[in-house]
């Protein structure tokens, strides 16, 4: 059972009732345009829900960050979310003016009003506790026309940010429904992994993986680890392989050396449940080459090898649970898509529950068409890998210490 408020607590018929919602989207750098709505879409099911009680809904998102192409306003996801809904989202291009204020003690059951990029206001990306952010002025000039915080912002429930813990000090507080489902499924998943139970970890944030890797073994929910992508090199090269200076380099550049020092503690102590790349892929000539392990040429690496598809295949198909999290390899160019596409077509196939992270397995997942096929595809790559790794999540603590 969760242990904070949910909607169900709460009679919101006439309240005016604060939604903190994450609806960052991958932007057209070219036209501005949202390409992918999928994140707009997820907090369906929260804000209906709210307005069909009778809520007066304002809600609160933010658009990337400030120095990136696509840090702009949030217009067009209003009028995304106003087609998605069927309903007239409002849009007010400021966070707290008088307009604002006015906007909200004017609105009427079941209305919704949509704030301006909450990342344009300064304050808000800066750490800090529950008591501290509630004594900032984004909280301090909101806060007396809200009557309950719904905190639905999964993928970015990692972060110590205003938006998202600021309220619940002042406001009674609550999780919205994809906030409730995503903490859910993911920690009744760990807490009762029915056995095998393997975790197919890859991706480029190899320091989050490694994390999940040594948790999960540590706390015996993993039968298995499977190793892709840079989290597989840097295992290698605690497992004593030279994998090439270009990609010792690249671990280097990233930050990460200092992990290799921690694979080989994990390798001394679960060497056994933890399986390597027996071959991995190159480049040649424009072509995709793969070659064994022991004789990896000075060529970046893109994707695993076909042998070890087959020898990862095997552990999927007998599977019960699978927790997968980061690509096998550069799946955007066709050459290296196999490793992340064998790999998604095997959990696919797989008669275990499946949970896949967030971000880019995540979008290759749905790209290939599986996102009804798979268990749950968590909408916070940063989030869900956090709680893999046996973290907890500030936005979600703030909801269970709430007002």
């Amino acid at each position: 059972m969760v242990d904070f408020k949910t909607i169900d607590d709460f009679d919101v018929k006439g309240k005016r009732v604060l939604v903190r919602i994450d609806i960052n989207s991958a932007v057209d750098p070219n036209t501005g345009i949202i390409l992918d709505d999928s994140r707009i879409k997820a907090h369906t099911q929260t804000i209906e829900e709210l307005s069909n009680k009778g809520a007066k809904l304002i809600l609160l998102a933010h658009q990337s960050r400030p120095g990136k192409i696509d840090f702009t306003t949030l217009k067009q996801h209003a009028d995304k979310l106003s087609d998605i809904l069927g309903i007239y989202v409002k849009y007010i291009d400021s966070i707290f003016s008088s307009e604002v204020i006015q906007s909200i003690d004017r609105l009427n059951d079941g209305e919704i009003l949509l704030l301006e990029n909450v990342r344009f206001f300064s304050e808000e990306s800066m750490e800090g506790s529950p008591e501290k952010q509630s004594k900032s002025v984004l909280v301090n000039i909101l806060s007396p026309h809200i009557d309950i915080f719904i905190n639905d912002a999964f993928a970015t429930a990692h972060r110590s940010h205003v938006s998202l813990i600021g309220f619940t000090k002042v406001v009674p507080s609550a999780a919205g429904r994809l906030m409730e489902k995503e903490v859910k499924i993911i920690t009744q998943s760990l807490e009762n992994a029915e056995k095998p139970c393997v975790f197919v970890l890859g991706g480029v944030k190899a320091d989050d993986s490694i994390e999940v890797a040594e948790n999960v073994l540590v706390n015996e929910t993993a039968d298995f680890v499977l190793t892709t992508g840079l989290v597989a090199n840097i295992f290698l090269c605690g497992a004593g392989i030279n994998i090439g200076k270009v990609n010792e380099d690249f671990i280097e550049n990233k930050g990460y050396s200092y992990l290799i020092d921690k694979t080989v503690k994990i390798l001394k102590k679960f060497g056994d449940k933890v399986l390597l790349p027996v071959d991995l892929a190159i480049e040649k000539d424009g072509k995709r080459i793969d070659t064994d392990v022991e004789n990896i040429p000075n060529k970046p690496v893109f994707d695993i090898g076909i042998k070890t598809v087959e020898i990862y295949d095997e552990k999927i198909k007998n599977a019960k649970t699978i927790f997968a999290n980061g690509p096998a390899g550069v799946f955007e160019n066709p050459n290296f898509a196999i490793g992340t596409d064998n790999l998604l077509n095997a959990i696919v196939n797989s008669p275990a529950f499946t949970v896949i992270g967030g971000g880019h397995i995540g979008a290759a997942a749905v790209a290939m068409g599986f996102g009804s096929q798979l268990d749950h595809i968590s909408s916070g790559g940063g989030a869900s890998i956090s709680l893999l790794a046996g973290k907890k999540l500030v936005a979600v603590e703030a909801l269970k210490n709430s007002k």
